[in-house]
């Protein structure tokens, strides 16, 4: 297994519930910064007082459109422009699912595309809730992400029917161009999990276990 430190630098450490309080959302800023996470990723209302509070000691990721999708593309496009406003590092979108089981598929790179100019340079994560996608929708979501401005394909939202899988990242892996990355998210159980989500491709873990689970070993 890859050394702790390497697994942790691929951690979006995440905390997302509806009713988090700031305590507990320091807790997880504090947590981020002592075992050098690759970011946080907290609600949109806690950017502004998270990045103020991390002081550039650690990188801020939130969520726009969050976690069903269909808000409209000017909404997102400002929730986007909002959240890196009050200093938000990374954004991660969920696209339009309806868009897809209609075949819109214009209309999802597009949408993408817009986001990530709200975006002001900032990493741009598209997450297509592959819980709710076929296999060959999985696929043509692939060629949209590559083809579009964003930096990475994610997974899931942690919110729905199903988050990542083995085979999910496998498939994303090989039909993923461009020098596009991966996001696994949702369901990562613990340090063995997300080795072998990193060793099957995967760029970047969305968890809160990985923490945890380092904590409660030492």
């Amino acid at each position: 297994m890859r050394d702790v430190t390497e697994i942790l630098a691929a951690v979006d450490h995440t905390l997302l519930a509806q009713d988090a309080t700031w305590e507990q959302i320091r807790a997880v800023c504090d947590d981020g910064i002592k075992y050098h996470t690759a970011s946080v990723c907290i609600p949109p209302a806690f950017v502004k007082q998270a990045a103020e509070y991390v002081a550039g000691k650690l990188t801020i990721c939130t969520v726009i459109g969050f976690p069903n999708g269909y808000a409209t593309t000017a909404a997102k496009c400002f929730e986007a422009t909002d959240a890196v406003d009050n200093g938000a590092g990374e954004i991660d979108m969920v696209i339009r699912l309806g868009w897809v089981k209609e075949g819109r598929y214009d209309l999802v790179l597009d949408e993408i595309n817009q986001v990530k100019a709200a975006c002001k340079g900032r990493l741009l994560k598209v997450i297509i809730e592959t819980c709710y996608l076929t296999e060959e929708e999985k696929i043509r979501m692939c060629q949209v992400v590559s083809e579009s401005e964003a930096d990475y394909i994610k997974t899931s939202t942690g919110f729905s029917t199903g988050g990542a899988t083995f085979s999910d990242i496998a498939l994303m892996k090989e039909h993923m161009t461009g020098g596009k990355k991966i996001k696994a998210a949702g369901g990562i159980a613990d340090l063995e999990d997300a080795d072998r989500f990193l060793t099957l491709g995967a760029d970047r873990l969305g968890t809160s276990r990985v923490v945890k689970a380092l904590k409660e070993m030492e």
